[in-house]
């Protein structure tokens, strides 16, 4: 009986670290994605100002065509 709980209790230790490991692998692969999204958007916006900036050149200089 002693050999089969102390199995029984390496088990369950075993499957909880598994569990913690999976959800620190979750909460890494999350914040990763965010964080992506974060820099796609940061760059849409960057290229936004770039565009409008370029546009009020060309309008002040009257290069539009």
């Amino acid at each position: 009986m002693d050999s089969q709980n102390a199995s029984y209790k390496a088990g369950q230790a075993k499957g909880q670290a598994q569990e913690k490991a999976g959800n620190m692998m979750d909460k890494a692969s999350n914040a990763a994605q965010s964080a992506k999204e974060s820099m796609q958007e940061t760059g849409q916006q960057m290229k936004e100002k770039a565009q409008g900036a370029a546009d009020s050149v060309k309008n002040a200089t009257g290069m539009n065509n």
